[in-house]
């Protein structure tokens, strides 16, 4: 499986990645940092901290122990908690020395930036604050009142942040995926159940098809098939319509003729031609639709331009009189295609007899060809009255004779020709030129090897 190939594959991947690495973000960077953010101290309680600190700065640049012992007992008193002010070698300064247990409080001490929550014994934080007048002076140190601790991580909080905030971007995670998977395959699916009943109005702004990835191909596949079976529809109804014209055309001939007073191998030779006529119609109306319904795979060969047009000049000298001399082949036998043969010299035999049937007498109708590339370019030209602009691409509608065209063809060759081309991976076109119409061919130029081996076989 070629991953290049497969652009729908690399979205939903991409997608579910870009998912997890949101999700991981979410619960390890987003979710810690909410977690986290809420064991700081409001802006609030740090000006309260920071005030009390102030004042005890005040109280320490008076050198007065017992105006600062008195101070730190009714802060003690006040905020239901125990108070140190200590110089910058933690001592106290007021008149109670610290304890030893006191003194262990300093080795964990806080700063009012810092996350504050209780220890593992639930012991309230100690918060050294440094005095906003002379920073290195002395400090007022203090354990964190119960009012002004944190909550911290609520079951709340935690439940929004690993579980609210997670659901909803499975959630959005869902809904991309219903919007770029579910609802254009509903879209398919409804047009598929249109199709069944037998709707075959195309997907006109339809944005599934539109998209480039595997289900854009399976929509446009979809609008393939759907037109394809809309021309085949067609195709079989028009098929049906000049069908029942043009054999109701001999029918009426044949019955003019029975009512007639023919002699009876006039009779018969009338009855053999409308039948005659009738069964070709049949044929090429088959044939017409095997190539359109069917598109076989028409076996290739080396075929040599000049021996096919020789044999097909000889027959319509035979049938018509048209002189060989004026049936001018300017291919040597270097000019080789790769086709196949019958439906290759019958759409050539096709060309040349309508080239016959609109020339001038005595014109010379040419077949020319040079290369391009891997194919060969040909064209056959005659000195008839040509085509009008418009019409060039008319000519190959099946069943259409211009108006004033002479002979009683059924408007199929130039169809069967053109199509018979396609599958072998030709072209067949026309275009006005300076004497008359010009019909252009391309095909496939044969291989070496095929030259090689034809030219053996010729000698053998």
């Amino acid at each position: 499986m070629k991953l290049g190939r497969h652009p729908l594959l690399w979205k939903l991947a991409l997608l579910q990645v870009g998912f997890c690495l949101l999700l991981v973000w979410l619960v390890w960077g987003w979710g810690t940092s909410v977690e986290r953010s809420t064991y700081f101290l409001e802006e609030g309680d740090r000006a309260v901290l920071a005030q009390y600190a102030a004042q005890a700065g005040q109280m320490a640049a008076t050198r007065d122990r017992a105006a600062i012992e008195t101070w730190r007992q009714q802060l003690q008193q006040r905020e239901h908690t125990w108070v140190a002010v200590l110089d910058a070698r933690l001592q106290s300064l007021g008149t109670q020395p610290l304890t030893d247990r006191e003194i262990s409080h300093l080795a964990f001490m806080r700063k009012l930036t810092w996350p504050m929550s209780k220890r593992l014994d639930a012991e309230l934080p100690f918060v050294s604050i440094a005095f906003p007048q002379s920073p290195l002076s002395g400090r007022l140190v203090i354990q964190l009142p119960q009012r002004l601790l944190p909550p911290g991580l609520t079951p709340r909080t935690h439940l929004f942040t690993h579980g609210v905030v997670p659901a909803l971007l499975a959630l959005a995670l869902g809904l991309a995926l219903y919007r770029h998977l579910v609802v254009p395959l509903t879209e398919l699916r409804e047009r598929a159940n249109a199709l069944r009943s037998g709707d075959l109005a195309p997907l006109a702004g339809s944005a599934v098809a539109l998209r480039r990835d595997e289900l854009g191909e399976l929509a446009r596949a979809y609008e393939h098939m759907a037109e394809r079976l809309r021309q085949s529809l067609e195709q079989q109804r028009q098929l049906l319509r000049t069908l029942s014209h043009e054999i109701r055309t001999p029918l009426v001939r044949l019955q003019v003729a029975s009512e007639s007073n023919l002699t009876a191998p006039a009779l018969q030779a009338r009855v053999a031609k409308e039948v005659d006529d009738m069964q070709r119609l049949v044929e090429d109306a088959l044939n017409l639709a095997w190539l359109d319904a069917e598109k076989p795979q028409l076996d290739a060969e080396c075929v040599v331009l000049a021996s096919v047009w020789e044999a097909l000049a000889q027959d319509v000298h035979f049938e018509t009189g048209w002189p060989l001399a004026l049936l001018v082949c300017e291919l040597d036998a270097g000019c080789a295609v790769r086709a196949h043969l019958d439906s290759l010299a019958q759409a050539i035999d096709n060309i040349l007899r309508n080239a016959v049937r609109h020339s001038p007498p005595d014109a010379p109708i040419h077949l020319r060809g040079q290369r391009e590339g891997d194919c060969w370019h040909l064209c056959i030209e005659d000195h008839g009255p040509g085509v009008a602009q418009a019409d060039l691409e008319r000519i190959f509608t099946p069943f259409l004779r211009l108006d004033g065209t002479p002979g009683n063809g059924f408007g199929l060759g130039l169809s069967i020709a053109r199509r018979a081309m396609a599958l072998q991976g030709g072209q067949l076109w026309a275009e006005c030129g300076a004497a008359g119409l010009q019909m252009h061919l391309r095909l496939p130029a044969a291989l070496a090897t095929d030259l090689t081996v034809g030219q053996s076989a010729g000698n053998v």
